[in-house]
């Protein structure tokens, strides 16, 4: 009788689970609870390398462990950890003719600790004058592994400290090349007679990580759906108004959030036919390298579809409701959503902002690129956003009902892929 009675409650705990609509299992007060926790002061902006990161990729897992969600196959834990080189410049410099340069007109790049030339025969003089194209040089000589002395004419003057003040940041690469010895000079050089260059660099081998947790599918364990957003921001930046920190709220601590709910959600559901994965990515914002080392841990030829998540804090061009897909004519995934919305309040659209390049600009490239469906969801007026990518992306600025409504509608429009019903056609493998 016991066993029975047991039986009958299991069955209805079932049954009032299944019965549940989202507004009931995804609730706005935890989604506000999620953003304020990732985009709070104390997380410093979660800037790749730093404590911040760090703290944010704890609370993750903290909710994925409550959630109960199990590590990725091969996984002790729910980190995925890789690493990548960092290399910073500290000390270039550069005499020319017997005239040492000004710091501010030198620009070194290379995977070496340190080099020296001296009217070095392997070097060779390359220059880039007012007629060219800079930044189309720039990259041909970048890819290249000789040792090259570069002329910068006058003329690129703006652009060539722009890219100096961005490259004493340091540059982040799979390895460090240390082949690569390139100097940039800015200057009117018409002839050079002697050079000299003294270069000493920092080169680091740091650990990254992405926050991945799954559940199992039933009936087709070998086919995957990702759910995905990305943890990191760009961290402590120049001051406004006393104001240092870029807290991330819309980008992406809002997507973030939806990968938590969406996965407490189909845990709770409990019914999903295949398997999904749960990924916070890391390092999106200087250069998509953990959503890269992902695409190479899973097979792409089982990964059914990506739902990546970035910017859905605030109200979309099409109004409340809504929400974009970048990269929609590329499959059929958009069409798929848009058809288990039908009857429901809430609409998905085509990117609106085809020249923002916004499909490659997210993780869902990276996955595209070897064939997967992959697409970013959104609702950022990109071409308008003040707010983007400053201080001012904060809890305080965004739409907690938008979030939570587009939450909603990924889950309802994801439903026949989660369970094997649809299955998006193949894209071709990206190439930008």
């Amino acid at each position: 009788m016991k066993l029975k009675l047991f039986l009958l409650l299991l069955i209805g705990l079932n049954c009032t689970v299944f019965a549940q609509k989202p507004e009931q299992l995804i609730s706005k007060n935890d989604v506000e609870r999620i953003i304020k926790t990732l985009s709070a002061d104390d997380m410093q902006g979660r800037a790749t390398f730093t404590p911040g990161i760090e703290k944010a990729a704890r609370f993750i897992e903290n909710e994925y462990k409550n959630i109960e969600l199990l590590p990725l196959s091969g996984n002790t834990d729910y980190r995925q950890n890789f690493s990548m080189f960092r290399v910073t410049p500290a000390v270039t410099l550069v005499s020319v003719n017997n005239t040492i340069l000004p710091a501010e007109n030198v620009m070194a790049i290379s995977g070496a600790a340190s080099f020296n030339w001296g009217n070095d025969p392997d070097v060779e003089i390359v220059k880039i004058g007012a007629e060219k194209n800079f930044i189309n040089e720039y990259r041909t000589l970048i890819s290249s592994n000789k040792k090259t002395l570069v002329l910068v004419d006058p003329h690129f003057e703006a652009l060539f400290k722009r890219l100096a003040a961005r490259n004493q940041r340091g540059s982040i690469s799979k390895e460090a090349n240390p082949n690569q010895q390139l100097v940039f000079v800015l200057g009117d050089f018409s002839e050079v007679k002697a050079y000299a260059v003294k270069y000493t660099g920092k080169v680091e081998k740091l650990p990254l990580f992405n926050i991945a947790g799954m559940i199992p599918g039933k009936s087709k364990k070998e086919e995957y759906v990702v759910f995905s957003g990305h943890y990191d921001h760009l961290g402590i930046i120049k001051p406004v108004e006393g104001d240092s920190i870029a807290n991330g709220a819309d980008d992406d601590a809002s997507g973030t959030t939806a990968v938590i709910e969406l996965a407490k959600y189909y845990k709770k559901l409990n019914n999903n036919e295949r398997t999904l994965i749960f990924v916070a990515f890391t390092a999106e914002e200087i250069g998509e390298f953990g959503s890269a080392y992902f695409a190479t841990q899973i097979d792409p030829e089982k990964t059914i579809a990506m739902f990546n998540i970035e910017m859905i804090g605030k109200t979309s061009k099409f109004g409340p409701n809504t929400a974009f897909i970048t990269g929609f004519e590329r499959s059929d995934f958009g069409t798929i959503l848009q058809k288990n919305l039908e009857g429901t309040s809430f609409k998905f659209y085509p990117d609106p902002y085809p020249q923002q390049n916004l499909f490659y600009r997210s993780d869902n490239a990276s996955l595209a690129k070897v064939g997967v469906p992959a697409h970013t969801i959104s609702t950022d007026q990109i071409d308008t956003d003040k707010l983007y990518h400053t201080v001012k992306d904060e809890l305080s600025s965004l739409d907690v009902n938008n979030i939570t409504a587009t939450i909603r509608a990924i889950e309802l429009s994801s439903r026949s892929i989660v369970s094997g019903k649809d299955t998006p056609k193949r894209i071709p493998k990206l190439e930008e």
